[in-house]
């Protein structure tokens, strides 16, 4: 799961309505993701950088992710920038770079960095219920709000099921071969989990049913739409509304 340590409660982001975090979020990186202009990507990230630096979360927060993120891009640029057929950049050693190979790259990059920002500085702040109740409110499918609720909830159960069973065989002297000894042993490890995992869904279910559930999450307290909200909002509707004038217009920064 995804969590951020707020340096500062006195936020503004982090007291945001998270209904105007979620759409801005998606329109965001709908347009990031689709453009294909350097100078819409480039204005995208620095607004994400912005957003981040007024939501004052921790730096360290922020760079433990990054760094996760940019390891897989890396990978693209070792194959990207001489693979992509194009005009000749430059050459490193015998390796010939393409312009367009090497654009493209940065224009990836650009794109991931700019999306996980803003989705750091927006919703990871914001807490599993916070999201859950403003997509409630935004007339998302019941079916899918819940499934995603107790994936999130859950998936560190699984894990932690999963620890324990791997504790089990290092205490019993179990060491992974090429052998098909080993490869039995995990097929056992993912038969087991997967019982194990059946069984808690069930005692969950028998659970809610006892509580009374009746395939509805009810909420008791509801978002208030301030002054400062229609604020922030307002100025993330004219950035997004920017970033779309200058991708689909034949304007040219």
């Amino acid at each position: 799961m995804v969590r951020v340590e707020i340096k500062s409660k006195d936020s503004l982001l982090l007291r945001l309505d998270t209904r105007i975090g979620l759409i801005y979020v998606v329109l965001f990186s709908i347009i990031i993701a689709v453009s294909d202009k350097i100078s819409v990507v480039a204005f995208g990230l620095l607004s994400s950088f912005f957003l981040f630096l007024f939501s004052r979360i921790r730096w360290f927060s922020l760079l433990h992710r990054l760094v996760f993120v940019n390891i897989f891009i890396a990978f693209l640029w070792l194959i990207l920038p001489f693979s992509m057929p194009g005009e000749l950049f430059f050459s490193i050693w015998k390796f010939n770079v393409t312009k367009e190979g090497f654009m493209y790259s940065l224009l990836i990059t650009l794109k991931c960095n700019a999306i996980v920002i803003t989705s750091i500085t927006l919703l990871s702040s914001q807490g599993i219920f916070r999201l859950v109740h403003a997509l409630s409110h935004l007339k998302i499918s019941n079916k899918i709000i819940y499934l995603f609720f107790l994936l999130y909830r859950y998936v560190d159960v699984v894990w932690n099921e999963y620890l324990s069973i791997k504790r089990a065989l290092q205490i019993r002297g179990f060491k992974f071969s090429t052998s098909l000894h080993s490869y039995k042993t995990y097929a056992y490890v993912l038969a087991t989990l997967f019982v194990r995992s059946y069984n808690r869904a069930e005692n969950v279910h028998k659970a809610m049913l006892c509580r009374g559930f009746n395939g509805k999450f009810w909420i008791l307290n509801h978002f208030k739409l301030g002054y400062k909200d229609l604020i922030i909002g307002s100025g993330m509707f004219f950035n997004i509304l920017f970033l779309t004038i200058v991708q689909w217009s034949k304007i040219i920064f």
